[in-house]
């Protein structure tokens, strides 16, 4: 099976030799044409994957409470742009205004919303879900547009979207890895020429041949682009992803079709693409650009330490049976721990300037 998009990727390798897998990633995702952003559906039930806010407000509620508290530990600044990149269809938004303007109405009052957002048609989507707060909400294509001052900023699901490179481990040192033909003109897998610094290797032996490191600069260049507006007008900016805790080797592209893994080259354009972030290395990111890490820890006990529990409670008080057990089911997905958990899969870090400590993270000694 080969679609639009696959066509003409196999048209590209045959004129200008493999693909890395930044392009091949960046195209499967962004091509004008075919890429997955630009022609699918990709969020709930009909869509290829569900993202936290869409399995329950209680993911966006819980990040609007770090909000609330982060804006009193920065000392309630009068002036606030709230913004967040990558936001969906604006269900986490939505229910991060609703907590904001309950807990804190002050902030409320003051701040004005940014939304940075490139597809036209999910700006679309976000207008209508944030249609009640009216002109406080606006949109940019681009995060440069947020007019400056100081700054919260939330990140779901941001930089695993953010295209990758992959070398892996031949005889003769680290190759790029990229997408080529095999002798049946299909896309398989295959090694370009250009050669990976060892200094980018995480310490201790090397690992077998065939292993694979991936490096993504293009997502550090988002984190410090963050790092240096907050540098500047301080804030605190949170992000909250599918990846790991420290850096290490292992081939960490995968693609979702359907609710379903799906081989990385299988479906282009027609499967959203991925791959884990990892979270040390964007911590190393904002350390060099002079944040304070207010701490990084699994999604589960993030938004558990922030009263998931207690809101889940109350939100099923006085409910028949089935919607409390639907409420417990979705506070144990976003939260839960264990094999496959989103609770334990996904996790958050959060960047400040100046330094404060925030909670749940334990203060960093």
């Amino acid at each position: 099976m080969t679609t639009a998009l696959g066509e003409k990727i196999k048209a590209i390798i045959r004129t200008n030799g493999p693909l890395s897998i930044t392009d091949y990633f960046s195209l499967c995702l962004a091509d004008p044409m075919h890429g997955y952003y630009k022609t699918r559906e990709p969020f709930g039930q009909s869509g290829d994957f569900v993202t936290a806010p869409e399995v329950s407000q209680l993911f966006g509620e819980m990040i609007g409470v770090f909000v609330v508290h982060a804006w009193q530990r920065h000392g309630a600044p009068a002036d606030v742009r709230l913004v967040e990149i990558g936001p969906g269809r604006g269900t986490m938004m939505s229910d991060m205004l609703r907590v904001i303007g309950k807990l804190a109405p002050q902030l409320y009052d003051a701040m004005t919303v940014h939304l940075v957002e490139t597809s036209e048609r999910l700006q679309g989507f976000q207008q209508q879900t944030l249609e009640a707060h009216g002109a406080k909400v606006s949109w940019h294509t681009d995060f440069g547009e947020v007019p400056e001052g100081f700054t919260l900023l939330a990140a779901n699901e941001l930089f695993d979207a953010i295209p990758i490179r992959q070398f892996v481990r031949t005889t003769n040192g680290f190759r790029e890895r990229a997408v080529g033909l095999d002798i049946n003109d299909e896309l398989t897998f295959t090694t370009g020429v250009a050669t990976l610094d060892p200094a980018f290797l995480p310490e201790g032996g090397l690992p077998p041949i065939g292993a694979i490191f991936e490096v993504a600069p293009a997502r550090q260049a988002v984190m410090t682009t963050i790092c240096d507006r907050l540098s500047a007008h301080g804030g605190t900016a949170l992000a909250i992803d599918y990846g790991h805790m420290a850096t290490g080797f292992g081939d960490t592209l995968q693609a979702v079709r359907m609710h379903e893994y799906d081989p990385p080259l299988e479906h282009p354009g027609e499967a959203d693409l991925t791959s884990h972030v990892d979270f040390q290395h964007l911590a190393q990111t904002a350390l060099a650009s002079g944040m304070h890490i207010n701490g990084c820890c699994h999604q589960g006990d993030f938004l558990i330490g922030l009263g998931l529990l207690e809101r889940a409670a109350a939100l099923g008080r006085d409910q028949d049976a089935a919607t409390q057990e639907n409420i417990r089911a979705a506070a144990e997905r976003l939260a839960g721990a264990g094999e496959g958990k989103m609770g334990e899969l996904f996790k958050a870090l959060a960047v400040s300037s100046p330094a404060i400590d925030l909670l749940p993270f334990r203060p960093v000694s």
